[in-house]
């Protein structure tokens, strides 16, 4: 008789499979979208609509995808396919960084060092180029994997003549509005990659360096202390005693108080509100204080110092000297309140420097070690030491002639060079700067510019743009002159007959005519004569023999330049584009140099929008390494859980900030995908094959009140999940449609409903309202769900009715989800709905007492009827003309609803007998079935 009644019931049936086996067929579905261009559809379905171009920024071709690459990359498709549902073009190029020191240096690991340093330019760069193809190849695999849309046979590759050309096209521009110049300034440098470097190529980590306070000898003698003349000194602090060697200032506060400190017979220099905190450091015991002849202490302020000398630490005894000046810069929180300066290892020592005209000595080479010979601008005693190497022996020899007050090792942070991780000095060399403060166009600096133009973006999140207006506010000028053979060469010339620096709009034409026909390597090969033309000139001396410089420009140039590469130079694309995103690092990196080379070409940000993403961590919160066994590697895991699930886990978290993945996170976000998954197939279950909403729904009108109520809340989740998108908020889209989807749909309504719909009259009014409710959900979760799941919901594309698809084959083709009532209808029903919610929610507790304490036989829901109290508001939505028959969402068999103070349930056993077909509990009829059920069974009779 059971298996009678199973044949006569709306059994589910689809083809959807429950098993997913993502890894086996995900690969099958990326081929067909290769195969039948399903990006070049993309772009053909939305042609002539309005554009959305979000701009890649290009990793570097550096090795295999991780898991920092798939967030960013997934990120981005997921913006793009939710524009193209809404209708806007979405031309997607990514591209790849290919210059720079790490793949160079890759080579050289690869040949050795010996061998490298042999082999002609053009050589190393044509092996450089050949690795870079060959990393852009790798990564372009894990990408596409991933499910990303985009032009990858197309992509821009920094390399190319083109872009090349692009380089020196925006360098002219910035040169010709007078921002770029040639000086010799401490810039960071790395004695191991043998090279400048820029702020954005710097990381900070804790190192342990050696503190000094050491007195200096005066030659002068400040008014107030003419009685203590030849016995007078100034103490200073420092935690490089290795720049000793290149001293030629001691730095004061402008408006500190400075006081002598008497000490075995001589008076000492130091700041008064630090004076008791050195004598106790030093050993000095108690503070005694110079006086002046009126028996007053002696106060001097730091501005009034300023000009008074002393003997040179190093190179005193050869008549060397430095001076007092002042800068704001100086803290009065540690040491003695005065610096030594030596403006050529440090960029405000320098800027302090010049303002007073003190020399900028340089006693390091390349390699970092010191120059050899006996007087300043060398390192004397230590010549042809490495730095570090002589800050120990530098100590013992101002210890040997009682200057050394006190050494004591701290631990700071310290900048590090970001390819090979070690700590860099600052050295002043002769390199290429943008300035930052030169009044350009319209009176205003590039700074000044530049902050204006941030002001007019939009950030996400908001208070991303004080992180890099912050940093355009401090940040020094620009170094992009880098000395290494792979990257686009700085477009300087050199006279062999008097040495003058030679560049001009003539030259700088030529140069980009060249890299345009020929590449950057022909600046290499090719006599600039045979380029140049009448430009070949020295304006100088008129010479004619002109030598190419060997400066490359900073790599963070080359990418920064892509606003005009690509967006300016392929016509279907924009500038300035709708969106960069990229990494929270990346404010210090791509977003700031291609807001600065932008701004300084064209007086414009690149960008209308910037949205910022933090770091992927493991689940400790520490960074991903292969030393921890800590990483996640993309490419396995499209290889095992699938690039769905990985898709799914980006949108499941936060990327505004660092983000936790390991393996137990990921089991998390697979049993997530399988419940959308399940949910999909079992509302197909009832669909597929068996219910057309063309031809089948019930006019929204004519719904059953609890379908009514739920499709005014689907309404509500759709528009809440398109205001998320649109934030770029993919953590509310996921949170939001599996709260729906687990809490509102799987254990509520869909479940409430499957009754009506798996044992009602196929073709009743109750079982279409429904399926007319559910058809709308699953068409509002094959289009939400489209951005993120993208192999999964086209998937379900083939099982779906055709007037579900909107007329596509391919999800992503698909349009943004029209519900089908707007805010000010739906509204109106929320309140009922929420009534609902919270009643079942009452009814549930009471069930579940109810089976603990005995009250009901048989342990489910339709063998139960419920008296609920409610209060006078809440009485009114449940019973009103909007309310619905409670003992459907109830799943049970009857509900009185009566008004009273606090909401309440009881529940007791239901009325009737158990209906063998539907197993609700009521009254039956002589064929021993609920009047539903017998009017069902005797239609299928019929």
């Amino acid at each position: 008789m059971a298996n009678k009644y199973k044949q006569t019931t709306n059994l589910p049936s689809t083809g959807f499979p429950m098993r997913a086996s993502l890894a086996q067929n995900e690969p099958r579905r990326l081929a067909d979208w290769e195969a039948n261009d399903v990006y070049g559809q993309l772009l053909k379905k939305n042609e002539g609509h309005d554009k959305f171009v979000l701009h890649d920024g290009p990793p570097y071709a550096n090795g295999p995808i991780h898991l920092g690459h798939a967030q960013n990359k997934i990120s981005k498709d997921i913006i793009n396919r939710y524009w193209a549902m809404r209708g806007y073009q979405t031309p997607y190029v990514p591209g790849w960084d290919c210059h720079g020191q790490p793949i160079e240096h890759k080579v050289e690991t690869m040949l050795g060092t010996e061998k490298f340093n042999q082999l002609p330019t053009e050589k190393i760069r044509e092996l450089c180029r050949k690795m870079a193809v060959e990393q852009v190849d790798t990564q372009r695999r894990g990408f596409k994997r991933l499910g990303v849309l985009g032009e990858w046979d197309n992509p821009y590759l920094t390399y190319v003549n083109d872009y090349d050309a692009t380089d020196i096209e925006i360098f002219k521009a910035i040169f010709d509005a007078g921002a770029i110049y040639r000086g010799s300034k401490p810039v960071h440098w790395c004695t191991h990659c043998h090279t400048a470097l820029a702020e954005a190529e710097i990381e900070y980590g804790d190192e342990v360096s050696p503190a000094i306070f050491v007195r200096f000898e005066m030659t002068t003698v400040p008014e107030g202390l003419e009685a203590w003349a030849g016995r007078l000194w100034v103490d200073i602090w420092t935690t490089t005693p290795w720049t000793l060697p290149a001293d030629d200032a001691v730095i004061c506060h402008p408006e500190a108080t400075y006081v002598a400190l008497e000490v075995d017979g001589r008076a000492e220099i130091v700041a008064e509100a630090l004076a008791a905190r050195c004598c106790e450091k030093f050993g000095y015991g108690e503070p005694k204080l110079v006086t002046g002849a009126d028996g007053e202490v002696w106060r001097a302020t730091g501005t009034e110092l300023a000009h008074n000398r002393y003997k040179q630490p190093i190179f005193g005894d050869q008549g060397e000297t430095g001076e007092f000046i002042y800068a704001d810069y100086v803290t009065l929180e540690d040491g003695t309140g005065i610096v030594h300066c030596a403006p050529g290892h440090g960029a405000d020592d320098y800027i302090a420097g010049q303002r007073f005209n003190i020399p900028t000595v340089m006693p390091v080479d390349d390699d970092g070690r010191f120059f050899v010979g006996d007087g300043m601008g060398t390192g004397g005693p230590w010549g042809g030491m490495d730095v570090n190497e002589a800050n120990p022996k530098i100590i013992a020899w101002l210890e040997e002639r009682g200057t050394l007050i006190l050494h004591e090792d701290i631990s700071h942070s310290y900048p590090h060079c970001w390819r090979c991780k070690e700590p860099v000095i600052f050295r002043a060399t002769s390199q290429w700067f943008v300035s930052m403060d030169k009044p350009l166009r319209g009176g205003k600096s590039l700074r000044e510019q530049a902050l204006d133009e941030l002001g007019r973006v939009r950030f996400y999140p908001s208070h991303a743009v004080k992180r890099i207006g912050s940093m355009v506010e401090g940040r020094p000028d620009w170094c992009i002159s880098r000395q290494r053979n792979w990257g686009v060469p700085i477009p300087a010339f050199t006279c062999a007959d008097c040495g003058e620096t030679v560049m001009s709009d003539d030259t700088l034409d030529a140069v980009i005519e060249l890299f345009r026909t020929k590449g950057s390597d022909a600046w290499f090969t090719d006599d600039p004569a045979s380029y140049l033309g009448d430009a070949c000139v020295c304006p100088k001396c008129g010479g004619h023999h002109l030598k190419a410089n060997r400066d490359i420009l900073d790599v963070w140039w080359d990418s920064g330049v892509s606003h005009t590469a690509v967006c300016r130079h392929r016509d279907y694309l924009a500038f300035p584009a709708d969106m960069y995103l990229e990494g929270s690092d990346q404010h210090r990196g791509w977003f700031m140099s291609s807001l600065m080379t932008s701004v300084g070409a064209y007086g414009q940000a690149p960008y209308k929008s910037v949205v910022s993403q933090g770091f992927t961590l493991d689940g400790q919160g520490r960074k991903m390494s292969k030393s921890l066994g800590n990483v996640i590697d993309p490419n396995a895991e499209c290889d095992t859980r699938g690039a769905d699930v990985l898709r799914l886990w980006v949108a499941s978290v936060d990327t505004s900030t660092d983000v936790p993945c390991d393996d137990t996170i990921l089991d998390h976000v697979g049993e997530a995908y399988r419940r959308f998954r399940n949910t999909l197939r079992f509302l197909l279950g009832e669909i597929e094959g068996q219910f057309d909403p063309a031809t089948d729904a019930v006019p929204y009108d004519e719904l059953m009140p609890y379908d009514k109520l739920t499709l005014a809340r689907l309404c509500q989740v759709h528009d809440q999940v398109s205001a998320a998108y649109e934030s770029y908020r993919f953590n509310v889209v996921y949170r939001t449609l599996y709260d729906y989807v687990i809490t509102e749909l799987s254990n509520g309504y869909l479940n409430a409903t499957k009754d009506r719909v798996y044992c009602g009259e196929r073709g009743s009014l109750e079982r279409r309202s429904a399926l007319t409710v559910w058809a709308q959900i699953l068409e509002m979760l094959v289009h939400d769900l489209q951005p993120i799941l993208v192999y999964t919901t086209d998937e379900a594309m083939a099982h779906l009715p055709a007037s579900l698809r909107d007329g596509q084959t391919y999800a992503a083709l698909l349009d943004w989800y029209r519900a089908p009532w707007d805010a000010e209808t739906y509204e109106r029903y929320l309140g009922a709905y929420e009534a609902v919610v919270e009643a079942r929610a009452a009814f549930t507790k009471a069930y579940e007492t109810a089976v603990a304490d005995g009250t009901l036989a048989e342990k489910t829901t339709q063998a139960a009827r419920a008296t609920l109290v409610a209060p006078a508001e809440t009485c009114a939505l449940l019973t009103g003309e909007l309310g619905c028959d409670l003992a459907e969402p109830f799943v049970c068999a009857h509900v009185d609803v009566t008004e009273g103070e606090e909401l309440s349930c009881v529940v007791e056993p239901a009325e009737g007998e158990k209906c063998p077909r539907c197993w609700n509990f009521r009254e039956l009829g002589a064929d021993g079935l609920c009047e539903r059920c017998g009017h069902a069974v005797a239609a299928l009779g019929e």
